[in-house]
């Protein structure tokens, strides 16, 4: 897998491609924003910094996800909860606080690559429907009233998996092991950051109901 590392440090660069390349993956890396702009096709994974030289990381984020859905790991020294939000919700997969563990970091690379695009696997059903909603589990799409829906990859994942099990609860445990294979604390909240991007995407009040201290739970009848 070839992995895009956007950091403008030389030490912690030297560090990510090392622990990219004995992971077996094809490593490349750039200092500017500007550069991973340009060169964004070439990748399937792309680990990205807030702190470049040249620009905002967290504009270099929004630009990328306006053309496209490749997994998108924010690395950074940045631990403020107002900062992991504007990260997850600007688009990235997953979030992690600077110094990094290196085996977490592959974790995290394979977690964010199965969900976005493992090919493995045929699901029980094409498509589902609910009410007004179809998600196509193939295509990997979904459409409200047979309009589009702009879902990140994880929103996808997300709703496909709560969709699966409409009528039951699906624990927040269950949801953390089926998305980011492990519940760490970042991805715990990140599901509470792409939840809320969920719902407000589907503008559907009421459809996915919180089970206080359990899990979420879509309806499989009505309105």
């Amino acid at each position: 897998m070839d992995v895009l590392i956007v950091e403008d440090d030389d030490a912690m660069a030297g560090a990510l491609t090392a622990a990219v390349e004995s992971a077996g993956h094809h490593p490349q890396r750039l200092a500017r924003g500007a550069d991973a702009l340009l060169s964004h096709r070439n990748f399937q994974v792309i680990l990205l910094d807030l702190g470049l030289p040249d620009m905002d990381g967290l504009e270099v984020l929004r630009k990328l996800r306006q053309v496209t859905d490749v997994p998108i790991l924010i690395l950074t020294a940045r631990d403020d909860e107002r900062s992991v939000v504007l990260g997850l919700r600007s688009g990235a997969d997953d979030y992690l606080v600077k110094p990094v563990k290196l085996v977490e970091l592959l974790a995290r690379i394979e977690a964010v690559t199965r969900r976005a695009g493992r090919a493995g696997g045929v699901p029980h059903e094409d498509v589902i429907v609910l009410h007004d909603l179809a998600i196509d589990l193939n295509r990997r799409t979904a459409s409200k009233a047979a309009l589009p829906l702009p879902l990140t990859a994880t929103e996808f994942e997300l709703l496909a998996l709560l969709a699966r099990h409409a009528g039951s609860v699906v624990t927040r445990e269950q949801i953390l092991d089926a998305l980011w294979g492990d519940a760490f604390l970042a991805s715990s909240r990140s599901l509470d950051v792409h939840l809320t991007g969920l719902r407000a995407k589907l503008q559907k009040p009421g459809f996915i109901i919180n089970v206080r201290g359990v899990g979420y739970r879509v309806e499989a009848a009505g309105a």
